[in-house]
């Protein structure tokens, strides 16, 4: 295939904003230069030591070898247990859950077996930054349904039903969502609900910071009246358990969806990794008291990051509910866009932040800081950040 064709084929993909912002930060740093790191949303935690023991015993054990496709059974049972505890969903593990290698691929899979060509994806933003390049990668079309700062970045359905066309075939949820840290309210999910059932579409939920939430009930859709049978739940281990390089999601979905899902997950990555998987085992069953003292860690760490920021003047810092991130409204600090501040600030103040703009439609005007590091890092990048701003 001649390399045009290659480019053409991906012309409307851009690569990660965030790991641009990474690159330039390195590149600083390999000039001997002092960067802190407020970009990416890694948990700086380890992982609890009773589920990296259970790795290493797999490892031990010689448990290195491929498991069925869609997952070791103890794992798939676990899960089914943690759905039916945690968030109402009723699922049969043997036909309706696969566990993945990350959410992230998770996501991919629901993506590539929900949409094809020609079909639109509904996004509300800001999201993630990966939303819409999965939709473009299956053919389909992102639709963007900007949210508003103004009410809170707040859902409503006549943001949904004016985008929605013919050949909008799913919606596509992040809660709690990433960046602005919102948990969806009761009145928010049943309005998904009831425009997800009035116009046929598919839910796709997007859960991985369920466990760093610090107010707010969580609400799975799909546990909802009449939402089980159009909603695929993507949940997994990265965040809540400081399980990031282990690379382990799940996905629960309709018994014919999944079963198409398992089909993508043969012919790609065919399994999970098998002493990983062991991993998932202990962190579901194992003792929970570790992921709560990091989310108490987080949101103090929350407070910290807000407070500082909030002294600052052009800068907006309300509290996030959920996730690792402070979404701040810099629209006061005169710079055109929040990339242009991203990159001043980056250069001016060594602190690496990702522009609001990466976040889709509704993203500009803020910027993203992470507080998923250590307070003394924290209050550094405050200093910085309000010094740079008052040389400017």
């Amino acid at each position: 295939m001649p390399v045009s064709r290659v480019a053409s084929r991906f012309a409307g993909i851009e690569k990660s904003p965030t790991y641009a912002i990474l690159d330039l930060a390195a590149a600083l740093r390999a000039q001997g230069e002092s960067i802190l790191d407020l970009n990416g949303g890694e948990p700086d935690f380890d992982t609890p030591g009773h589920i990296t023991a259970e790795g290493m015993q797999a490892l031990n054990d010689g448990f290195t070898h491929y498991t069925p496709s869609r997952g070791l059974p103890t794992l798939l049972a676990a899960i089914g247990d943690k759905l039916l505890k945690d968030n109402g969903l009723a699922v049969e593990p043997a036909r309706q859950v696969i566990v993945t290698p990350s959410a992230k691929h998770a996501l991919l899979l629901s993506v590539m077996t929900l949409l094809g060509p020609g079909d639109e994806l509904l996004i509300p933003t800001p999201s993630w930054v990966s939303y819409p390049a999965m939709a473009r990668l299956a053919g389909a079309d992102p639709v963007f349904a900007p949210l508003s700062a103004d009410n809170g970045f707040r859902i409503t359905r006549e943001l949904l039903e004016e985008r929605i066309t013919p050949r909008t075939r799913a919606l596509l949820m992040n809660n709690p969502n990433n960046p602005t840290g919102n948990v969806l309210t009761g009145t928010e999910a049943e309005t998904v609900a009831d425009v997800a059932r009035d116009h046929h579409l598919f839910v796709i939920t997007d859960e991985i910071y369920e466990k760093v939430r610090f107010r707010g009930e969580h609400i799975s859709i799909g546990a909802l009246p009449g939402m089980a049978d159009r909603t695929v739940t993507v949940n997994g281990f990265s965040k809540g358990y400081a399980m990031t390089g282990w690379r382990l999601g799940y996905v629960a979905a309709p018994d014919d969806v999944s079963a198409q899902m398992l089909k993508v997950q043969q012919h790609t990555v065919g399994c999970a990794g098998s002493f990983v998987q062991r991993g998932g085992i202990s962190a579901l069953t194992g003792p929970q008291e570790p992921i709560e003292e990091m989310r108490a860690a987080y949101e103090f760490r929350r407070d910290l990051l807000v407070e500082g920021l909030s002294g600052i003047p052009g800068f907006v810092c309300p509290t996030p509910d959920a996730a690792l991130y402070a979404f701040c409204d810099i629209s006061g600090t005169g710079f055109a866009d929040s990339t242009a501040f991203t990159t001043w600030l980056l250069r001016e103040a060594k602190v690496a932040v990702t522009p609001g703009s990466a976040f889709g439609p509704g993203g500009e005007r803020h910027i993203r800081l992470a507080f998923a590091t250590d307070e003394k890092t924290l209050g550094e990048a405050v200093g910085r950040i309000k010094s740079a701003m008052g040389r400017l």
